[in-house]
């Protein structure tokens, strides 16, 4: 069988087992995740691993903090930053595809999955704040101030959601997802989740330099917010619900 034979296999297998998109915010669902099915097709057809791919993701991603971090603050900067992180994300989905086409998932690469990501959305918003302190004469203590409020307000939401799916997972409870419609998911649920999608904040930075950035990047923090304060309840419910694990 040729690669190429085998990339066609690949992308029809993968096409036929998707994740459910119930709940997936708009970018994941409609950009992120298909580029991810084309990249994990390609690498079944390289012979890669679904940790090579995560590995690809967390290089790509760090050479963008670098970028993003040291380069000036300008919009050149932001642009090439923005495609580096969203290459990364792109793999980051991939990696779970290919894992799930190979049937080589496990604990072992959900937790490096895992790593990856809580380790990538603290150094993009690290990046920002280390920009700020390398390039601005006068450090602004109120944009520095939304840095780390962004930063919290993702770690907290990551952890709580992750909390609650490891906990859920010792109760022995079933996954709360697998109960959900496998057809048509609802486009205005995509949508109001898309301000919470990692995707869209990567192209935010095409913005950087100009006010503007600040601007999306402060009203992305409050949506963010919001969304984490909304969620925060029925997460702890959910978590109420399951009572002690044995």
């Amino acid at each position: 069988m040729t690669t190429l034979s085998r990339y066609h296999e690949a992308i029809s297998q993968l096409s036929a087992a998707q994740k459910p998109a119930y709940g997936a915010p708009a970018y994941s669902r409609f950009i992120n995740r298909p580029a991810g099915r084309r990249i994990a097709a390609a690498a079944y057809a390289l012979g890669l691993t679904p940790n090579g791919v995560t590995a690809i993701s967390a290089t790509l991603s760090v050479i963008g903090v670098i970028v993003l971090a040291l380069g000036p603050i300008s919009i050149v900067t932001g642009i090439v930053a923005a495609v580096l992180f969203a290459l990364g994300y792109a793999f980051d989905s991939a990696d779970g595809q290919l894992a799930r086409l190979t049937k080589t998932g496990g604990p072992a690469g959900e937790w490096l999955d895992h790593v990856v990501d809580m380790g990538k959305t603290v150094l993009f918003h690290g990046a920002i704040l280390f920009s700020l302190i390398l390039h601005t004469p006068a450090f602004p203590p109120g944009q520095a101030a939304l840095v780390i409020g962004f930063t919290t307000v993702n770690v907290v939401a990551f952890f709580a959601w992750l909390l609650v799916d490891l906990l859920r997972r010792v109760s022995g409870e079933p996954d709360a997802g697998a109960a959900r419609p496998t057809g048509h998911a609802p486009l205005m649920r995509s949508l109001l989740r898309l301000p919470s999608d990692y995707g869209l904040l990567c192209w935010v930075l095409v913005l950087w330099g100009t006010t503007l950035f600040w601007w999306v990047y402060g009203l992305l923090f409050l949506a963010n917010l919001a969304i984490l304060v909304a969620a925060l309840p029925v997460w702890f419910r959910q978590a109420k619900a399951l009572g002690t694990a044995s």
